[in-house]
């Protein structure tokens, strides 16, 4: 990924990412095979097209265009692109698309209502201790306290008087 890339300018994107005119109006005849026109000049004309565009180049010169046509035929059964306010379709749309190319075409497509949870938030926010998992031992009676959250010292001029 060059440090430099302007996704603002479509043209300077698409060549600092290697994706040539032929490429990109071969890519872009895939996406009309898939999507209707209205959704494909919503894909197109985001900001993150030259991103899509150099991973489905990627895809297409590694394994051919009819892996590349597998991978964008789920998003027709991805309906998350189609849920929600029109003011974000295009968002929407490119998140079903970026999900269609980056999963196996032989994995179905992501549900809608699928929530992406990071494994790191998810343990700092816990209130389990590993202890209170170990079997044999007996459950802490009080909730964990995060480690960014424990005393470690007492408070500076704790317990001082006069």
């Amino acid at each position: 990924m060059p440090r430099d890339l302007e996704l603002g300018d479509r043209a300077k994107a698409l060549e600092q990412l290697g994706v040539n005119r032929l490429a990109h109006s071969s890519i872009v005849g895939v996406v009309k095979d898939v999507l209707p026109d209205s959704q494909v000049s919503l894909l197109v004309g985001s900001r993150q097209w030259p991103l899509l565009a150099a991973r489905m180049d990627q895809i297409r010169d590694q394994v051919g265009p009819a892996l590349l046509g597998a991978h964008l035929a789920r998003l027709q059964a991805d309906t998350s692109r189609k849920d929600g306010p029109t003011s974000t379709t295009a968002g929407r749309l490119v998140d079903a698309t970026l999900r269609s190319l980056t999963a196996p075409p032989s994995a179905p497509a992501a549900p809608a209502s699928r929530v992406r949870v990071s494994p790191a938030a998810a343990r700092s926010r816990s209130t389990t201790t590993p202890a209170a998992a170990a079997p044999g031992q007996q459950a802490p009676t009080e909730a964990a306290v995060p480690a960014h959250r424990q005393q470690a010292a007492p408070a500076r001029g704790a317990g001082r008087t006069r």
